[in-house]
C-alpha cells in the first residue's frame, strides 16, 4: 500500500480541486458532476494506461537508482502537466496561430471550439503516436535472441525475422504507407509526416542510446542500451508515454470538453500508472509473471493499430481499454500456469 500512498494524496488533492471548479461554475450540482466526471477520467486513463506500466517497468528494472527516480519523479511532472494540460495547449496553438496564454483563455471560456480544435488534428497525433508505438511492439516482437516465447513456435518465427536488418522499419513504414489509404485527401501529406516523425523519433532516441553509452557498453544493441538508463533511456520512457497519454487526451473530450477536469481526471489516473510501475519494479513482479511483458507489448501493439485506424474510425475508449486489460490478463493467467508448471516439474 505505501506505493500507492502519494498517488491517494494527488487524488484527494485533484478531486477537492475538482468539487471546487464545479462548484465556481454551477453550484453543488456543478461540483458533484466535476467529481463524477474526473473519477471517470481516471479510470478511464488507468484503464488505458495499465500496460503501459508494465512496459516502463520492464524497463526501470534494469535501471540504477538516479535514473529511477528520476523518471519516477521528473517524468510525473512531464507527464501530468506536459501531456495532459501543455501538450494539447500547444497543438491548439499551433493550428489556431495563437498564443497559449490565448488558447488557454479560449479553453476556459470557450471549451467546445478548443475542443474541436483538438479533435480536427486527431488524424496527425494518431499517426504520430501510432508509428511510435508499433515500433515498440516491432523491436519486441523481432528481437532473435529473446529467451521466453508467449506463443510458442509462432512468436519464435516472428522473432526469426529480427536477423534481418531494419525490419521493424520496413515493416512500419508499409503500415504507414498503407494506412494513408483510409485517411481524407487533404490530410494524407500531413499525416505522412507526422507518422515519419514518430518513426523518427524511435529511432533517434535509439541512435542516442547508442551514441552515449558506446563507450562503455560497445557490443550491446541500441535496444539494450534504452532499457539500461540514461538520457536515451529517459527520453524513450517519456516518448512513450507521451504515445500512450494521446489516446487518453483526445478520448477525454468525448466525456466533457472542460479542460480543467480533464486535466485533473488525467493527472490522477497518470500518477496510479506511475506507482502502479514502482509497485511492479519493488515487487520483481515481472520476473514471478514471466509472460506479463508480452501480454502488454501485446496491448501496445493493438493499441497502434487502433490508434491508426482511428484517423477515419471512431473506437470507443472502452474498447481500447478492454482490450488492454484482456491482453495482460491472459498473460498473467499464462505466467501463473507456467509457474506450476515449473514447480510441478521440479
Amino acid at each position: 500500500m505505501k506505493h500507492f500512498r502519494i498517488s491517494f494524496l494527488v487524488s484527494f488533492i485533484c478531486l477537492a480541486v475538482a468539487g471546487w471548479w464545479g462548484y465556481q461554475q454551477t453550484g453543488v450540482s456543478g461540483a458533484l458532476a466535476a467529481l463524477w466526471i474526473a473519477f471517470i477520467l481516471s479510470v478511464m486513463e488507468v484503464s488505458l494506461s495499465f500496460d503501459n506500466a508494465v512496459v516502463n517497468a520492464s524497463v526501470l528494472k534494469n535501471w540504477d537508482e538516479f535514473w529511477q527516480k528520476l523518471f519516477l519523479g521528473v517524468g510525473i511532472i512531464i507527464a501530468v502537466f506536459g501531456m495532459r494540460l501543455v501538450f494539447p495547449l500547444v497543438i491548439v496553438a499551433v493550428a489556431a496561430d495563437l498564443s497559449i496564454p490565448d488558447v488557454w483563455t479560449l479553453a476556459l471560456n470557450d471549451p467546445k471550439a478548443f475542443s474541436t480544435h483538438l479533435t480536427n488534428h486527431h488524424a496527425e497525433v494518431a499517426a504520430f503516436g501510432g508509428m511510435f508505438l508499433l515500433m515498440v511492439f516491432l523491436n519486441f516482437i523481432l528481437d532473435h535472441e529473446k529467451q521466453m516465447h508467449w506463443l510458442g513456435n509462432v512468436e519464435r518465427k516472428l522473432g526469426a525475422l529480427g536477423k534481418v536488418s531494419s525490419i521493424a522499419i520496413m515493416i512500419s513504414m508499409g503500415v504507414l504507407l498503407g494506412s494513408l489509404g483510409i485517411v481524407d485527401e487533404s490530410q494524407k501529406f500531413i499525416v505522412l509526416v507526422a507518422g515519419m516523425w514518430g518513426l523518427l523519433t524511435y529511432v533517434g532516441v535509439d541512435a542516442l542510446s547508442t551514441w552515449m553509452e558506446k563507450g562503455e557498453e560497445g557490443g550491446v544493441n541500441a535496444g539494450e542500451l534504452v532499457k539500461r538508463g540514461g538520457v536515451g533511456g529517459f527520453l524513450y520512457l517519456e516518448v512513450l508515454d507521451a504515445s500512450f497519454s494521446f489516446d487518453g487526451v483526445i478520448g477525454a473530450f468525448a466525456i466533457t470538453s472542460d479542460v480543467v477536469i480533464i486535466m485533473l481526471g488525467l493527472a490522477i489516473g497518470a500518477m496510479f500508472v506511475r506507482s502502479m510501475t514502482v509497485y511492479l519494479v519493488h515487487k520483481g513482479t515481472l520476473e514471478e509473471y514471466v509472460y506479463l511483458e508480452h501480454g502488454a507489448h501485446y496491448a501496445i501493439g493493438i493499441l497502434a493499430v487502433i490508434m491508426l485506424a482511428s484517423m477515419k474510425f471512431h473506437i470507443p475508449e472502452v474498447i481500447t481499454g478492454l482490450i488492454g486489460v484482456a491482453f495482460i490478463v491472459a498473460s498473467l493467467w499464462s505466467s501463473i500456469r507456467h509457474k506450476k508448471l515449473e514447480l510441478k516439474g521440479a
